[in-house]
């Protein structure tokens, strides 16, 4: 599957000046043209004094859209690739997600610090 790809994408395009589009776009390029349906119900986002902030970081959407990223920022990009459609429907259980056609999918997640010169992985080993 290309969630590997598609993340190494998104983080590239994680640059300070770039916008959240941009990385959606970088995300969902890579996924979609090697067939794969790009979740867009669950979505990245902002790290600071609470786990989950603004700004949301979509897997998907247009260069130059969306909150412009700046030196400082912690986000967490993590793009959910679907083997078929990218649908996605909650179990009862108000937890589990699985995908609308019961395809395989895989959930990948990185931090990352954005800085003057590059995005930083705050999560690798």
């Amino acid at each position: 599957m290309f969630i590997v790809p598609a993340l190494a994408a998104g983080i590239a395009a994680a640059n300070a000046g770039s916008q959240v589009g941009d990385i959606g776009h970088a995300v969902q390029q890579v996924a979609e043209a090697a067939g794969y349906g790009v979740v867009r119900e669950l979505v990245g986002h902002g790290i600071g004094t609470q786990f989950h902030e603004e700004p949301q970081v979509p897997n998907f959407g247009r260069p130059g859209t969306g909150a412009r990223l700046m030196p400082g920022m912690t986000i967490a990009i993590e793009p959910m690739i679907n083997m078929g459609g990218p649908g996605v429907r909650t179990l009862p259980d108000r937890w589990t997600v699985v995908t609308r056609d019961g395809s395989l999918s895989a959930h990948y997640e990185h931090t990352v610090v954005i800085t003057r010169d590059r995005p930083i992985l705050l999560t690798a080993a």
